[in-house]
C-alpha cells in the first residue's frame, strides 16, 4: 500500500524537459512506475518459467498442444471483448472523474453496480459459450479426437472470462487510487498455481490428453486466486463494494457506452491473433505452427509486459484526470513522457530479440520434448514479432490516451483497419512459413501507430513530436551499440564455451549485461533524457 497517491490535480506533474521528477507527485509517479515494473517483471519471469515448464512437457509440435493453443485463444478473445482490460479501460476514466468531482459515494455505488452486473452478465455468457463450444472450435479445422480435445479444453477454460470481468472492476478501483503493485503481483500467484498443477499433476499420468486437462484446470484455479488476492486491499480505501445494482445511474451507462468501442478495439487485436492462428492451423502446419507462434509470443510479451504495460498503466489515471480537468498541457506532457519511456525500454529489447532470437529460444525452451528443429521455427517467429515490439508499446500508450479522453471509437476504427491490413498480409506472407504471421502483425502495428498519432494530434491540438522523435533517434543509436556489443560477445563466448545449459547461460547472460551497460553509457553520452527518471529515483532514495 506504500505506492498509494491520493487523487488530485494532474497539473505540474511533468517538466518541460520531459522528466517526471520535478514535482513531488511526479516523483511518486516515477516510483510507482518502477514498483509496477518490478512487480510485473517478477510476474513475467514466473510466467516465463511456467511456459518453459509447459514446453518441456509438451513442446510445440503435436496435435494435443496445438489443440490446447486454439482452445485457449477463444476464451481469451471473449475476455478481451467483455472483461479485464476492456472493462478496466472504460471504468477507470469514469470512476476517476467522479473522484475528481468529489462524488466518492456515488463512485463506489457505480463500482458496486458494475461488479454485480458483470457477475450476472458474464456468468450467463460463459454458460452460452460452453454450450456452443463445438461450433466455435470447428473454425480451426481440427477433426476427430483433436477437435473433441479442443472443445473440452475450451469448456474448462471459459469460466476465466467471468472471473477476469470481476477482477477488472477490482483492479480498476485500485488503479484509480494509484495502487499498482498488488494488482501487478497477482499474476505471480496465477503462474505459481499453474506451475504447481503441472509439476504435481502431469507426472501422475502418461496420457497427453489427461495432462492437458490438468494444465487447463490449473489455469482455472490460478484465475480464481488472481481474482481473490487483491480484494482485501479495497478495504483500506474510501468506500466498499455493496450488493446494489443501480443501472439508472448515467455513470453506469457511460461505462458501458465507453466499453463498447474499447472492447471492440481490444477484441479486434485478439481476434487478429486468433485469425493468425487459424491461418497457421489451416494453411501452414496444424501440428506446429499455432503453438510455435504462441511460444514466440510469450517471449515477445516479456519486455512488453514489464515496461510498456507498466508505463501505460501508471500514467493512465493521470491522463484521465488531466482530460477531466481540461489540462491539455499536462495531458500532452504526460503522454510524451510515456512514449519516450516506452521507446527507451522497448527499442533495445526489440533489436536484441531480432539478432539473438535463436540463442534466447534455445536457452529458454530447448529441452525435454522441445527439439532443435522447434527452436529454429520459434526463433524465426520471435524475430518477426520483435520487428514491431516498440510500436506495439506505442499503440498501447496511444490507446490509453484515447480512453482517457473518452474517445474510444478512434482506436477502434484503427484496430478495424489493422485487422483488414493483417488479413491481407496473412494471405501474402503465410507461404514463407509460421514467421510470416507475426511479421504481418508487426507491419500492421507500425501502420497503426502512425494512424493513431495523427488522430490524437487532431484531438489535442498538438503532440510533442520533436521531443519524441529526438529521443527515438538517440535511443536507436544507443540500441545499435547495444546489439553490436552483445552479438560480438555472445558469438565469441558461444564458440569457446559450447552449448551446454551453463555455457549458454554464461555466454548469453554476459553478452546481455555488457550490451546493456554499453546502452546506458551511450544513452547518457547522447543525452537521452529518459535516464533522468532513473536518476531521479536514485536521488530520492539518497535524500
Amino acid at each position: 500500500m506504500d505506492d498509494q497517491v491520493a487523487p488530485g490535480p494532474a497539473a505540474g506533474e511533468v517538466a518541460e524537459d520531459g522528466s517526471i521528477e520535478t514535482s513531488a507527485h511526479g516523483r511518486r509517479l516515477a516510483l510507482s512506475t518502477l514498483i509496477f515494473a518490478v512487480a510485473t517483471a517478477i510476474s513475467r519471469v514466473v510466467g516465463l518459467a511456467r511456459e518453459i515448464l509447459a514446453r518441456n512437457y509438451f513442446g510445440v509440435q503435436g496435435a494435443g498442444i496445438n489443440a490446447f493453443t486454439a482452445a485457449f485463444q477463444v476464451p481469451n478473445l471473449i475476455r478481451a471483448l467483455v472483461a479485464d482490460a476492456a472493462l478496466s479501460s472504460a471504468f477507470v476514466p469514469v470512476f476517476s472523474e467522479l473522484l475528481v468531482k468529489g462524488e466518492r459515494k456515488r463512485a463506489w455505488r457505480v463500482a458496486s453496480s458494475l461488479f454485480w452486473l458483470m457477475l450476472l452478465g458474464l456468468g450467463a455468457l460463459t454458460a452460452f459459450f460452453m454450450l456452443v463450444a463445438p461450433f466455435v472450435m470447428s473454425i480451426y479445422g481440427y477433426h476427430g479426437h483433436q477437435q473433441q480435445l479442443a472443445v473440452t479444453l475450451s469448456r474448462i477454460l471459459f469460466p476465466v472470462v467471468a472471473l477476469l470481468g470481476l477482477s477488472g472492476i477490482v483492479v480498476g478501483i485500485l488503479n484509480s487510487y494509484e495502487h499498482f503493485s498488488i494488482p501487478a503481483l497477482t499474476p505471480v500467484f496465477w503462474n505459481l498455481a499453474i506451475i504447481a498443477g503441472l509439476v504435481i499433476g502431469v507426472p501422475m499420468t502418461h496420457s497427453t490428453t489427461t495432462q492437458l486437462y490438468i494444465y487447463a484446470g490449473a489455469i482455472l484455479v490460478g484465475t480464481v486466486i488472481q481474482f481473490l488476492l487483491p480484494v482485501p486491499w479495497l478495504y483500506g480505501l474510501e468506500g466498499r463494494l455493496r450488493p446494489v445494482i443501480d443501472w439508472h445511474d448515467p455513470a453506469v451507462k457511460r461505462v458501458f457506452v465507453l466499453m463498447g468501442p474499447v472492447a471492440l478495439g481490444l477484441g479486434l487485436i485478439n481476434f487478429n491473433v486468433m485469425l493468425g492462428t487459424i491461418f497457421a492451423a489451416r494453411l501452414i502446419d496444424p501440428n506446429i505452427a499455432p503453438s510455435a507462434i504462441d511460444s514466440a509470443f510469450r517471449i515477445y510479451m516479456l519486455p512488453q509486459g514489464i515496461f510498456s504495460v507498466a508505463i501505460a498503466t501508471v500514467l493512465f489515471p493521470t491522463l484521465s484526470r488531466a482530460a477531466a480537468q481540461l489540462d491539455w498541457d499536462s495531458f500532452r506532457d504526460t503522454f510524451s513522457v510515456g512514449m519516450r519511456q516506452i521507446a527507451f525500454t522497448l527499442v533495445p529489447a526489440g533489436v536484441i530479440s531480432i539478432v539473438l532470437a535463436a540463442p534466447i529460444v534455445r536457452l529458454l525452451y530447448q529441452r525435454g520434448e522441445f527439439t532443435a528443429h522447434q527452436t529454429k521455427v520459434v526463433a524465426a517467429c520471435l524475430a518477426a514479432y520483435s520487428v514491431g515490439l516498440a510500436f506495439n508499446g506505442f499503440m498501447l500508450m496511444l490507446n490509453r490516451g484515447f480512453f482517457a479522453l473518452q474517445r474510444p471509437w478512434m482506436p477502434t476504427v484503427v484496430a478495424l483497419g489493422n485487422l483488414g491490413l493483417n488479413a491481407i498480409l496473412y494471405f501474402a506472407l503465410y507461404r514463407v512459413g509460421p514467421w510470416g504471421i507475426p511479421l504481418s502483425i508487426s507491419i500492421a502495428n507500425i501502420a497503426g501507430t502512425g494512424a493513431l498519432l495523427v488522430l490524437l494530434r487532431r484531438q489535442i491540438g498538438r503532440i510533442d513530436f520533436t521531443a519524441i522523435l529526438s529521443s527515438f533517434v538517440r535511443i536507436a543509436v544507443s540500441a545499435a551499440i547495444f546489439v553490436a556489443v552483445s552479438y560480438a560477445i555472445w558469438r565469441s563466448l558461444d564458440s569457446a564455451l559450447g552449448r551446454s545449459f551453463g555455457s549458454q547461460l554464461t555466454s548469453l547472460g554476459t553478452a546481455l549485461v555488457a550490451g546493456l551497460a554499453a546502452y546506458l553509457v551511450s544513452a547518457r553520452l547522447l543525452g537521452v533524457r529518459e535516464l533522468e527518471t532513473l536518476l531521479a529515483l536514485r536521488r530520492r532514495r539518497t535524500t
